[in-house]
């Protein structure tokens, strides 16, 4: 595809699965908002929509021409494409990236796909439908109630935006796209790295399957090729190994992000190409070793930044994909040599820069949502919670980057009706990870109730703005007492049990330069709106900023048994002012000093 310069966001959107047939059908759309979920029976699925939207943003950001912030309980999108002529002989598919709620589409009026999720992509097969060289009108229907228990991650439930709740998004906020496939092809794939006996284990998930086939995949480098192999396709899970030379070994870590070029080919009896995707794939390993995670057998020290993905014009939706790259880049500039990618799945190009970059990344899902926040039953979750998080494991399991997977956060196991039933999800969610991608830590719930005994790791969230507090408060991991949520002094955990330890959210020092010197109106707990929120006790100074975040990193980077830290955050978020960066992303504080800091050795690392 040749990207079209006036079309947004016009890149691959699956940059581990390519093929050179696809179309972006990224651009201006027809819309109609549809405030009480009955345009179906009024006929908005048969004609034409009453307005315009600029896809993939949403209709409360400004970048998509709508920005209305209002409750949108169902929206509509239609356009009309002409599937190319040069795609005969082939099935066509219809992706869409990710569409907040629950999504039902049509083609030329045939209902072809329903999903429910906000966060991860689902797929259309066209075929009989829409067909080379013709016409095919798609129309979504995008339903998002807004007070049903749903995961929606830092979308706010109530109308404004308030603490660390922000502006919802409805509908669909990442690439739709068009793909010219074979009948049988390849679906997906999962390359899992092996370090210890160099090699690459690569399972390609095929969409059917054909007597005679056989799958091939050539791994290379800038030096050229570095392995083949092949295996016959006589299952849905052809798994193959790619060996790699002692003398073409190269490892992937964040000092040397190296990847390797992967080709991925269905070949028949006679040698005929049937599909081919190109991918690439890094070689590293993850390990737990005691209180250790190590990498590539080493103990490297995750200094994370927690990045919530949100822009202002954009919302969840990022300007460009240079604006993803560019927050990987700013968090490194401070010293970050990775990230905890906070309620919210993000979109897989974040990934791919993370990939090339080196950047440690922590997958998470935005399971919040549901109602109340910390005064109030934050998770109710449905099978859908469970169905959106193997989805996106699923999507991202290949990505050298991702390090460890956190499918809650801040479960709120004190509301005793709602134990057994977050207690038997938790459980659920951790397994179902484990079982979906074993190759990585999975920490049960982030902070707060750890309900999984024998998790791989236990963390806690700490907002302790006074180092020497901090320093107190953290001084029992040594003796296997590390400081753990409560709730009003009672515990809500399982005991800790020895395993990799670390404080997964700290800092949020709230700095605002217009407020310096003014009285605190507000305090952290106060969940009522207000232009500036953040953490504890604002700071006066920006000297008095930097004083207290290094006091508060050295206790964390001085514990030889905390594997990291995650400091809360990259950049202001709306009205939480607690970024390193403001929401444009401009520095708020001395971006050198802060990285000065974080280059000390952590005597983690020895």
């Amino acid at each position: 595809m040749t990207p079209t310069p006036d079309v947004p966001r016009p890149e691959h959107p699956r940059p581990q699965l390519v093929r050179p047939d696809w179309l972006t059908l990224n651009g201006t759309w027809q819309f109609e908002v549809d405030p009480g979920d009955s345009g179906l029976e009024r006929g908005l699925r048969d004609r034409d929509l009453t307005g315009e939207i600029l896809v993939p943003f949403a209709p409360e950001s400004e970048a998509s021409g709508i920005g209305t912030v209002d409750f949108l309980h169902a929206v509509w999108y239609r356009r009309t494409v002409r599937v190319p002529a040069d795609w005969a002989g082939r099935t066509v598919l219809l992706h869409l990236g990710a569409v907040d709620h629950d999504a039902t589409v049509w083609a030329n009026g045939v209902e072809v796909a329903r999903h429910r999720g906000g966060f991860t992509p689902f797929t259309a097969n066209l075929d009989g439908v829409a067909r080379p060289g013709e016409d095919v009108t798609i129309v979504v229907r995008a339903r998002d109630t807004p007070r049903e228990p749903q995961a929606r991650g830092k979308q706010a439930i109530a109308y404004g935006n308030s603490a660390c709740f922000y502006t919802r998004t409805t509908g669909i906020w990442q690439t739709v796209w068009l793909e010219a496939v074979p009948a049988a092809h390849i679906a997906s794939i999962n390359v899992v790295p092996q370090l210890a006996d160099a090699s690459l284990s690569v399972t390609a998930e095929l969409s059917t399957h054909t007597r005679g086939l056989v799958l091939e995949a050539v791994l290379s480098d800038d030096a050229g090729e570095v392995s083949r192999s092949s295996i016959a396709a006589d299952d849905l899970g052809p798994r193959l190994r790619l060996a790699i030379p002692a003398d073409r070994v190269r490892t992937w870590s964040p000092d040397d992000p190296h990847l390797y070029d992967l080709v991925l080919r269905l070949v028949d009896g006679d040698g005929t190409v049937v599909d081919e995707v190109t991918s690439y794939a890094g070689l590293r390993s993850v390990a737990i070793d005691g209180h250790r995670i190590l990498l590539n057998g080493e103990p490297v020290f995750q200094r994370l930044v927690l990045d919530q993905g949100y822009w202002p014009d954009t919302l969840m939706t990022a300007p460009s994909d240079a604006d993803l790259r560019r927050d990987i880049e700013l968090a490194m500039a401070a010293g970050f040599n990775g990230a905890r990618l906070h309620q919210k799945v993000f979109e897989e190009r974040y990934l791919y820069h993370a990939d090339r970059l080196g950047f440690l990344v922590w997958g998470e899902f935005g399971d919040w949502g549901s109602g109340g926040g910390p005064q109030g039953d934050n998770q109710q979750p449905t099978a859908s919670y469970v169905t959106q998080w193997v989805e996106a494991v699923r999507r991202d399991r290949s990505h050298p980057s991702i390090i460890g997977w956190c499918p809650l956060n801040e479960t709120y196991q004190w509301l005793h009706d709602r134990i057994t039933q977050l207690d038997d999800v938790t459980t659920g969610m951790y397994l179902a990870t484990k079982a979906a991608d074993p190759t990585r830590p999975v920490v049960d719930a982030s902070g707060y109730s750890h309900r999984v005994r024998g998790a791989d790791v236990y963390d806690s969230h700490s907002y302790e703005q006074d180092p020497a507090a901090f320093r107190r408060e953290q001084a029992g991991l040594a003796q296997g007492r590390p400081f753990v949520n409560e709730h009003d002094g009672h515990p809500i955990s399982v005991p800790y049990g020895r395993q990799p330890y670390f404080v997964s959210e700290y800092g949020g020092i709230w700095w605002n330069a217009e407020l310096a010197g003014q009285p605190q109106r507000e305090s952290s707990d106060d969940p009522e709106r207000s232009e500036s929120w953040g953490y504890g006790e604002r700071v006066a100074t920006l000297e008095e900023w930097h004083a207290r975040f290094e006091g508060l990193t050295r206790v964390l980077l001085e514990d030889p048994l905390m594997f990291g830290y995650c400091y809360t955050q990259l950049t202001d978020t709306f009205q939480e002012e607690n970024g390193l960066y403001d929401f444009h992303r401009r520095p708020k504080v001395d971006i050198e000093l802060v990285r000065a800091v974080q280059r000390s050795r952590a005597a983690y690392e020895g």
